[in-house]
């Protein structure tokens, strides 16, 4: 896998102007259920609602898709992902990661299967010799992540916006800005659909006495009352 330089020259420099632009591909992964597990999706959902590219860029929300994502990491030069990553460092601590290196950062403190998965994205993309010339991670350090349902804590939340602002700059160095005066409007292609927005997922959240947060309470006595293989109950089989 090419290891991204300190200072990359723009991907155009010194090639034909007919030349192809770069492939780019601004990919935000987690599951916006579990609290700041889904700051990546919603790093690129921001990013899609202020900013416009040129068709050779795209927005996407992987999710935890996983190994399905393989086919657009391979046919990408230029990779950008965003993610809740375990550093080790205080809670709300962005982090960027380049090259060779994410990887190894990715997998070395597993907090979620779409980590793992997508580990094994960038390791089968690299054996099929498709690997992204330019890869970047940036990452946040989460403070919850047990909270089926829950949303981003403030200290992640407020690094959404220098996150962005940390893909624009790299993306600079590399000679691919914004679109200027784009309109974004509803229709744009980029955008998540309205029931993902941000607002819309907090306020439609029931409250902990209507909805638990680690499993509902009512429910579970009713899983154990239930007959198992044997006919007998599960709290006893």
């Amino acid at each position: 896998m090419t290891t991204d330089a300190e200072n990359p020259q723009p991907l155009n420099a010194g090639a034909p102007s007919a030349e192809l632009p770069p492939r780019v591909l601004l990919l935000g992964i987690g599951n916006l259920l579990w609290a700041d597990e889904g700051f990546g999706v919603r790093c690129v959902q921001a990013m899609a609602a202020t900013h416009r590219f040129a068709p050779h860029v795209t927005l996407l929300d992987g999710g935890t898709q996983g190994l399905y994502l393989l086919d657009r990491v391979r046919a990408a030069d230029v990779l950008v992902v965003f993610d809740a990553v375990d550093y080790g460092l205080p809670a709300g601590t962005l982090k960027r990661v380049a090259g060779d290196a994410v990887p190894k950062f990715m997998g070395a403190k597993k907090m979620s299967l779409h980590q793992t998965g997508f580990q094994e994205v960038l390791a089968l993309a690299d054996l099929f010799g498709d690997s992204p010339r330019h890869l970047l991670l940036i990452g946040v350090q989460p403070v919850a992540l047990e909270d089926f349902g829950g949303s981003l804590r403030p200290e992640v939340r407020e690094q959404i916006q220098p996150a962005i602002q940390m893909a624009l700059d790299y993306l600079a160095e590399l000679a691919v800005t914004p679109l200027q005066d784009a309109e974004i409007s509803p229709e744009s292609g980029d955008l998540p659909h309205p029931a993902l927005d941000l607002a819309a997922y907090e306020t439609g959240r029931p409250a902990a006495e209507q909805a638990c947060r680690d499993g509902d309470a009512r429910l579970l006595p009713r899983l154990c009352a239930w007959p198992g293989r044997n006919g007998q109950n599960l709290e006893t089989s």
